[in-house]
């Protein structure tokens, strides 16, 4: 079965960072360069989605007119001879990828509803879905992970949710897996689970690989969004409806090859825009000692 939709949410208010958000969607902050969203929309694009559907709410257009074509500015980019940004400006909008579509989510009643806001654009068949605020950094001889988790889909045609270890006492944090063998062997990408476990005390946890923002989803998880009780808050959450899947159908969880940044965290953006900007070799050189002074200065490695 060929995915070919990924369907990224979009349509929360940020208020993690406000002020900015006030006018702003988080998901166009800046990591270095370019914004958050344009990160993830590239990632689908790379696993060779066909379209990407912006799940989205009132004063978010600027998220579709970010990847639309701008004449008047590449007109004059090309009379300054500024051939390099208007490269750079055309890579958002690339001959021979897929389209965007933006459908809105009328109200905030959670991860699922949003995915089943989708539905009409997806169709019947399995798709993605990508969270913005998880930024994931892959080398660039690695693939990226929702193309990791598409070629993996391919070999077992079920649900897929990308997972990460993190500190057993982090897992109130997150949503967890329930794997059907505890013995996870080192290096094992796929891991079959029996459950999904919202935020659970560390004591209580079934294992400490917690889940992050991609997934591959069969179709049939519409019907159970649609159909099933709401969750915590009066909400239609994602996590409840891949549970229900299970009498049906296997659902795993994949342990990914890259580098997860939670961006919708001030300080995880920080670091996203730490790293990726050391990745820059002319940014590097830099922006290093500016930072051994800082810590020398705050109390850190070279500090008294």
């Amino acid at each position: 079965m060929t995915i070919r939709t990924a369907v990224l949410p979009v349509a929360g208010l940020g208020t993690r960072f406000l002020p900015i958000t006030k006018s702003l969607p988080k998901e166009m902050l800046p990591v270095v360069d370019a914004p958050l969203i344009q990160y993830v929309v590239e990632e689908a694009w790379s696993a060779g989605m066909e379209q990407v559907v912006l799940v989205s709410s009132r004063g978010k257009a600027i998220l579709e007119d970010h990847f639309d074509t701008s004449p008047e500015l590449e007109s004059a980019l090309e009379a300054k001879g500024a051939e390099a940004l208007l490269a750079t400006l055309r890579e958002l909008t690339p001959a021979g990828v897929g389209r965007i579509a933006s459908v809105r989510q009328s109200a905030p009643l959670g991860l699922g509803h949003a995915v089943l806001c989708a539905r009409a654009v997806v169709g019947n068949e399995p798709f993605a879905v990508l969270l913005p605020d998880d930024l994931i950094w892959t080398e660039e001889s690695t693939p990226t992970v929702l193309r990791q988790m598409v070629d993996a889909f391919q070999h077992k045609g079920s649900s897929l949710v990308a997972v990460m270890e993190v500190d057993p006492s982090q897992t109130d944090k997150y949503g967890v897996i329930d794997p059907v063998d505890r013995e996870i062997k080192p290096g094992e990408r796929l891991i079959q689970t029996q459950g999904l476990v919202e935020k659970p005390e560390p004591a209580q946890a079934p294992s400490n690989l917690a889940v992050i923002g991609r997934y591959i989803l069969t179709p049939d998880v519409f019907d159970l969004l649609e159909n099933g009780k709401r969750g915590a808050g009066g909400e239609i959450q994602l996590t409840d409806a891949i549970c229900a899947l299970l009498p049906s159908q296997s659902v795993y969880g994949y342990r990914f090859e890259g580098t997860r940044f939670d961006c919708g965290d001030k300080v995880g953006y920080q670091m996203a825009n730490l790293a990726l900007s050391l990745h820059r070799p002319e940014m590097r050189e830099r922006l290093l000692p500016f930072l051994q002074e800082q810590l020398a200065h705050w109390g850190g490695v070279g500090g008294g």
